[in-house]
């Protein structure tokens, strides 16, 4: 599928905490690059800790950016005020990881899907219409909409956070794990229903996960996330197919395949030792103690973000990545 010009562009992307006590401030993300296509799906990948849920959370600014830019439909919105941000909220929503912890225990799901409407300025009886239309929308019973959320299975809960972030109409959606606190079997449906709506609403989505297995279903390029930063980046079938960085290698090879004699054949890559502190990364090349390829210039000079080869839509950020 080919995209047009980016709904979304993010440029240099920092998030810094500062450290507690004496400690170093931790940078989570460490200048993040790339773009979202209307109608595209960017999967986020990467370890636990790597920033993938900080990027996204500055996206849609719940977290303000220490540096660099977030740009929406041509506006810079890394720094708007709460003011200024309240219409372009109608346009970017995000679905949380764990359905019941986003869900107020003492609302109904009227009010908890009614509340971006009403917020935007909307009435009280429309709001409640629009309720019964997304629940129906979602795959729920629009006559539950008085229920409160724990009446309601993880996968239903999730279906309901789904529903919220489509009141106000968005047309990019941050799904930070989306599935990732639900059984495989659940996963599955929440999965498909996304794909549905997106291709009913036109939306584009910024999917966040760990589980490269679902990233390869729902997503049309790939950007993977080391320490803060971005690796390696491009079409989902290149990534998938011919990983040019050690560690996309890594997380691939520890994806299990369907068949038997195959996953009993193929290379595992082990990764030895853990995730670096973000509060005192390594020199150079963060991936360099855990890289069985590194060398000496891995140690002392941080690769840059390039493409393969010009023109190429893939970008890797390695000294010696594998060749395309």
């Amino acid at each position: 599928m080919t995209f047009t010009e980016p709904l979304l562009s993010v440029v240099d992307l920092t998030m810094t905490f500062p450290g507690r006590r004496r400690s170093a401030p931790v940078r989570a993300v460490d200048g993040v690059t790339f773009h979202v296509a209307a109608g595209e799906t960017l999967g986020l990948v990467g370890e636990s800790g790597c920033g993938k849920s900080t990027t996204g959370r500055m996206i849609v600014r719940l977290l303000e950016p220490t540096a660099g830019s977030v740009t929406y439909d041509g506006r810079d919105i890394s720094h708007l005020s709460q003011r200024e941000l309240k219409p372009l909220r109608q346009d970017l929503q995000m679905v949380f990881q764990d359905p019941h912890s986003s869900l107020n225990p003492r609302q109904t799901v009227a009010r908890i899907i009614s509340d971006p409407l009403l917020v935007q300025g909307g009435s009280a009886a429309d709001a409640r219409k629009r309720v019964a239309e997304l629940m129906e929308l979602v795959g729920l019973i629009p006559e539950h909409i008085d229920r409160y959320p724990h009446e309601f299975s993880g996968g239903q809960a999730q279906r309901i956070g789904i529903a919220r972030a489509l009141a106000t109409g968005p047309r990019l959606v941050v799904a930070d794990e989306p599935v990732s606190a639900l059984d495989v079997s659940v996963q599955a449906q929440i999965v498909n229903l996304m794909d549905r709506l997106q291709r009913e609403l036109g939306l584009a989505y910024l999917f966040i996960a760990h589980d490269l297995s679902v990233v390869k279903r729902v997503c049309d390029r790939v950007a993977v996330m080391y320490l803060g930063r971005i690796v390696e980046i491009g079409p989902k079938e290149r990534v998938y197919a011919a990983p040019a960085h050690p560690y996309t290698r890594a997380l691939l090879s520890a994806v299990p395949l369907p068949d038997p004699a195959a996953e009993r054949a193929r290379e595992r890559i082990t990764l030895h030792g853990d995730l670096p502190s973000p509060a005192a990364p390594p020199p150079g090349c963060a991936f360099h103690p855990r890289c069985p390829k590194a060398q000496e210039v891995c140690r002392t000079g941080t690769p840059a973000l390039r493409r393969m080869e010009p023109g190429a839509a893939r970008q890797v950020a390695c000294h010696f990545p594998e060749a395309a």
